[in-house]
């Protein structure tokens, strides 16, 4: 009797066995990331600067609960300090991500020695993409700065203007209009040496980029202000809608090469710095309404690797005894950086080599193995270097 039943479980398990095996095959239990392709056609890496993991449950929380980053199924960690200190800042946090190199504070696309080092973006343009950089910050602050520039000082933001007309990217949003037309070290008006080079040149005082007309025929330079933009509680609204229009423009300009765009939201930081909770919690809901961009484009396409971090946190921040769900009672230890790692998540082909803890470095090492650049050692920077040692 019981040899009898065990053969009918046996019989039945071989079936069931058997049953999803053939469902396997034909594809209906394979997970999601099986249809994507081996590697990326393109990257959108995207920094919310002086976020970590408080702020993130912090916006979370405010938010019923929900996030678009939570879609993306791929968490690991970065150590974030850098050559000099435990601590970093966003120069060199953004160095590391953009050059693969550990170097000192303040420092922007130059190695310890101040030597310029090649950025991800720069082999990007060399390899035939398109490329792009948008931030809330001035275009010419530390973190876009850092994938286009090669400076000693984060603060040298007219050599910082000169060292991005050297480069073709393809778009460049954020504010600092002054660095561009105003200059006060010499009488350069890079506004019209990029309509030179063929770029569309447009700022917040002669048209809404709500209104601006695409054409991706041209490259583009948007200035959203004479220097930073407003906080996005003063009226701020337009990463969310530039992350999808810009990568709609990209994806033309590239004509089918691919492409890589770096977009920071840069206030997080500020409101961090600030001990303001409430700011840094609406700063950080507008990072998360890009990132939902990022993702619908990377979905609909399915060639598209989108990668989330921060350079650093900001604040020590924390989430109080007494809050609630939708009212959230944060609290900052500092008013500067910290230390704490850093989350990564990652969606898209290539997307699990971001699981586990590495280096901030790691991210610029596996951005190039994604693209399938050629394995080499760290290339130097071949143009000149502000205020550094030339290669």
């Amino acid at each position: 009797m019981l040899k009898r039943l065990l053969q009918k479980i046996s019989g039945k398990m071989l079936l069931l066995l058997g049953l999803t095996t053939v469902l396997w095959a034909c594809g209906s239990a394979a997970p999601v990331e099986s249809a994507l392709p081996d590697k990326p056609k393109n990257i959108i890496l995207m920094i919310g600067d002086g976020m970590g993991l408080s702020q993130i449950s912090a916006a979370m929380y405010s938010n019923n609960n929900r996030l678009n980053i939570e879609q993306m199924p791929v968490l690991g960690f970065h150590k974030s300090y850098s050559y000099d200190d435990l601590v970093t800042d966003s120069a060199a946090g953004a160095t590391a991500f953009a050059c693969g190199i550990k170097t000192f504070n303040g420092a922007i696309g130059v190695d310890k020695d101040t030597v310029g080092v090649k950025t991800i973006l720069e082999e990007a343009e060399e390899n035939g993409l398109a490329t792009g950089l948008i931030a809330t910050s001035t275009i010419v602050h530390a973190t876009p700065a850092a994938f286009i520039a090669h400076v000693v000082s984060r603060e040298q933001y007219e050599e910082i203007a000169s060292d991005m007309i050297k480069t073709q990217v393809d778009l460049l949003i954020g504010g600092g209009k002054k660095y561009f037309d105003r200059r006060e070290n010499d009488s350069r008006n890079l506004y019209e040496e990029y309509q030179q080079k063929d770029y569309k040149v447009s700022d917040y005082s002669q048209e809404d980029m709500h209104d601006m007309r695409w054409d991706a025929t041209s490259n583009l330079l948007y200035l959203t202000a004479d220097k930073h933009p407003l906080n996005v509680g003063a009226g701020r609204d337009y990463l969310p809608y530039a992350t999808r229009r810009s990568l709609e423009f990209l994806e033309k300009r590239s004509k089918d090469k691919g492409f890589f765009i770096m977009i920071e939201g840069s206030q997080i930081d500020w409101a961090c710095h600030a001990n303001d909770g409430k700011l840094a919690i609406k700063e950080a809901l507008d990072f998360d309404r890009a990132i939902g961009e990022a993702l619908n484009f990377a979905r609909s396409r399915g060639n598209t690797l989108v990668i989330v971090t921060a350079d650093h946190e900001c604040g020590g921040m924390a989430l109080n005894p007494g809050s609630k769900m939708n009212k959230i009672e944060p609290a900052f230890t500092t008013i500067n950086h910290t230390a704490s790692m850093i989350p990564v998540f990652a969606y898209g082909p290539m997307s699990k080599q971001f699981a586990g803890i590495f280096e901030n470095t790691s991210i610029h090492k596996k951005m190039r193995q994604a693209f399938g650049f050629a394995e080499t050692k760290t290339q130097t920077y071949r143009g000149s270097t502000s205020g550094g040692k030339n290669p």
